[in-house]
């Protein structure tokens, strides 16, 4: 199944922004220069999708002036407009006419990094009327079942074990209408109903969402959709040279640079790019290494690269046994989500470099976009998904890669 089109529910007041939305509507308020919006259309377009249908209310002609029939911005815009005071419920079921049998449904003061190919996959799994991306929270307001079905949906988030919370980017089968009891609702009633029969699934994604529903919010999100120049890199097999296969690099005087890599590190430092570190330690947990060893030799090997002029970030290492199912451990993506938390980054627009074929699941498992130094001999258990964009020998060799598409 492909969904080839996305709704945007565009038409709230954005009452906890005044004054700036005392002349735009939320939608449109600036982030970096841009219109929020655009952010949203963008990353649609990104995902494939070229048809957007725009609900709007609130100085909805604002948007409409702005984005047209949205042949500038790549895509195929229509309009469903109305009343400021309709209900969120009642403007989707209006847009009706325009919607395609399945559709992405999303809230225009929500940004999180999604994949509609995942979320999709995820959709035709849990044969479901409704799949949304759902967020751990301790104040949540969803309860999931094993299975990932809804089990609650409570917009008051009074009762007890709701760990979820529901960031929208929903497909939707468009057979939803015929749970509406009444128009003139919020979209979180009908989300009650269809919970109430089964008919809702969340799938959890670990990065980060950014909202713009408040002044504190909309600077944090600004901060995170910023443009910056970060390349996320291996440790052991990019930077230095491993140790034999069974043992760890130990002590200091085990430590040797990749003379290319390093190379490549330098030139890319000189066009302005900083980096961050994702390192597998699990000598840690198996009790042959010391983390505190380990992190004198990350300070050592940063202090030699800052030396250099090669800036690393930071160094996020996974100490953890592989028997022990972390969620920081790669090819799973703790690490990257930590990264990206701490420092406002998409990974979606960055770049990992590692030479297992663990990192270009760990990548794709985040979300990042993949540089394996290696042979593509090496690569043949990976699935279509997981393969790295670029294959090369070493970092120098991706340069021109990394500097066209990073």
């Amino acid at each position: 199944m492909n969904i080839e089109q996305a709704a945007i529910l565009c038409g709230g007041m954005g009452k906890r922004l005044r004054p700036i939305t005392n002349t735009i509507p939320k939608p449109m308020v600036l982030v970096n220069g841009r219109p929020f919006l655009e952010y949203l259309i963008e990353q649609l377009k990104q995902n494939g999708i070229k048809e957007v249908a725009l609900m709007t209310g609130y100085l909805g002609e604002k948007i409409r002036e702005h984005f047209g029939n949205g042949s500038a911005f790549g895509v195929d815009i229509v309009y469903s407009h109305g009343p400021v005071e309709w209900e969120t419920a009642r403007r989707l079921h209006e847009a009706k006419p325009l919607l395609r049998d399945h559709f992405l449904l999303l809230y225009a003061d929500n940004f999180v990094q999604f994949s509609l190919n995942k979320l999709v996959n995820y959709y035709q799994t849990k044969k479901k009327l409704l799949c949304f991306v759902v967020q751990s929270k301790a104040n949540g307001n969803i309860r999931l079942m094993t299975d990932g079905t809804v089990e609650v949906y409570d917009k008051t988030r009074s009762m007890q074990n709701l760990g979820f919370v529901e960031l929208g980017y929903m497909v939707v089968d468009k057979s939803i209408f015929a749970y509406y009891q009444d128009i003139d609702v919020s979209f979180s009633e009908i989300l009650v109903t269809l919970v109430m029969h089964g008919h809702v699934a969340g799938m959890i994604v670990g990065d980060a969402y950014h909202s713009i529903s408040d002044p504190e919010r909309l600077r944090l999100t600004e901060a995170y959709l910023k443009t910056k120049k970060i390349l996320l890199i291996d440790r052991d097999g990019v930077i230095n040279r491993k140790a034999p296969r069974g043992e760890y690099i130990a002590r200091w005087s085990d430590f040797h640079f990749i003379p290319d890599n390093i190379r490549g590190l330098k030139e890319l430092s000189d066009q302005g790019f900083e980096f961050i570190v994702l390192s597998n330690q699990a000598g840690i947990g198996r009790g042959i290494l010391n983390a505190t060893t380990v992190r004198g030799i990350n300070e050592r090997m940063r202090n030699a690269l800052k030396a250099e002029g090669i800036s690393i970030l930071e160094v996020y290492v996974c100490p953890h046994h592989w028997e022990d199912n972390c969620y920081c451990r790669k090819p799973k993506p703790g690490l990257f989500f930590q990264a990206s938390r701490d420092w406002l980054f998409r990974l979606d627009q960055t770049f990992f470099i590692g030479d297992d074929p663990r990192d270009c699941q760990a990548a794709y498992n985040a979300g990042s976009k993949c540089v394996f130094l290696g042979n593509t001999e090496d690569l043949g258990g990976l699935s279509k998904e997981e393969y790295p964009h670029f294959i090369c020998g070493n970092i120098h060799d991706a340069l021109p890669y990394i500097m066209e598409n990073g």
